[in-house]
């Protein structure tokens, strides 16, 4: 894995892993500014995603002056994928970045995701609000807890074919025809002003895990794309697919839970991203600020320069 990370063009600055035990499990984390202690940032990725996804941000996160900290969640990369699948609810999500940053010895830290990523993040500024200073979520806005289940209310809305409800309804399916398709499903999934979306009505991931023909120009080159394959290939999907199977129980979770993130919040959206923006988030969100950039879901990896710079000045901000 690592070997694969620091091969090919313009990848040797990306920080080597260390595997780090936290809340039971071990992490498998990429740090680099460690000279720039007392300033942390935790980067999260989403799905199906790997702590590479950062690489565009990392060094000049660095240069700013972070101590930039950047695991592979569990389900990930060479993290701990437990055989549970009650183990990837909301508590054990959140709880392992609380054990991360304890392990760092650091009482807070501001927090940057990116889809699945972005939900962890708001769901531990809900949980653990004092070990969160400030948050920086792309793509996926806060999600608000309505009347019914998330995966219950999906299905009446979107019907059993949504991947949502497919992941949960039909369990192991798409798990083993992605794993099959790998190579085929992440070159795919993974372009340019590309909404997240199948080209008919169906199963989004098994579509795109199939499709033979990819649509728009890649994201990665070929040796930044070896980085996922490679890890997916070693891992398998259903760690993280797990997430999606602990959605209704988050929902129970999050019960009595106040549903106000007070924390000064930058809010990034893809304009073409199939997710809409949310306008009500500052009605849950009140110190959120928002923008969007030209592009689609993979906000961080299409338009790495102007996030980065859209980060970096939100952070100069007091």
């Amino acid at each position: 894995m690592t070997n694969v990370i620091n091969a090919g063009p313009n990848l040797s600055e990306f920080p080597k892993p260390s595997m780090i035990s936290v809340n039971g499990i071990e992490l498998e984390v990429f740090e680099a500014g460690q000279q720039n202690i007392g300033k942390p940032l935790v980067l999260c990725h989403g799905f199906p995603e790997h702590a590479f996804s950062w690489r565009h941000q990392i060094p000049a996160l660095v240069k700013a002056g972070y101590h930039v900290i950047v695991p592979n969640q569990r389900g990930y990369g060479n993290s701990s994928s437990p055989s549970e699948v009650d183990q990837y609810d909301i508590k054990h999500l959140t709880g392992d970045l609380v054990a991360l940053l304890d392990h760092y010895g650091y009482k807070d830290a501001t927090f940057i995701g990116h889809d699945w990523g972005a939900n962890v993040v708001w769901s531990l500024a809900l949980l653990h609000p004092n070990r969160v200073n400030k948050i920086i979520n792309l793509a996926l806005p806060y999600q608000v807890r309505g009347e019914k289940p998330w995966i219950e209310w999906m299905e009446e809305i979107f019907g059993q074919d949504n991947y949502f409800v497919h992941f949960n309804r039909q369990p192991g399916v798409a798990d083993a025809i992605l794993h099959k398709n790998t190579s085929q499903f992440l070159s795919n999934l993974f372009r340019k002003n590309v909404p997240l979306a199948p080209p008919e009505p169906g199963m989004l991931m098994i579509n795109l895990a199939k499709a033979e023909k990819a649509l728009g120009e890649p994201i990665m080159n070929e040796s930044e794309l070896a980085v996922f394959v490679s890890a997916f290939k070693k891992s398998g999907f259903t760690g993280s697919i797990n997430w999606y199977r602990n959605l209704d129980r988050n929902w129970h979770l999050l019960a009595d839970v106040n549903p106000i993130i007070p924390h000064n919040t930058l809010m990034i959206y893809g304009e073409q991203d199939m997710i809409p923006k949310f306008e009500g988030l500052t009605d849950f969100v009140p110190n959120a600020e928002v923008m969007s950039l030209d592009c689609g879901h993979c906000i961080q990896q299409e338009k790495p320069e102007e996030t980065t710079q859209a980060i970096l000045k939100w952070l100069k901000q007091p």
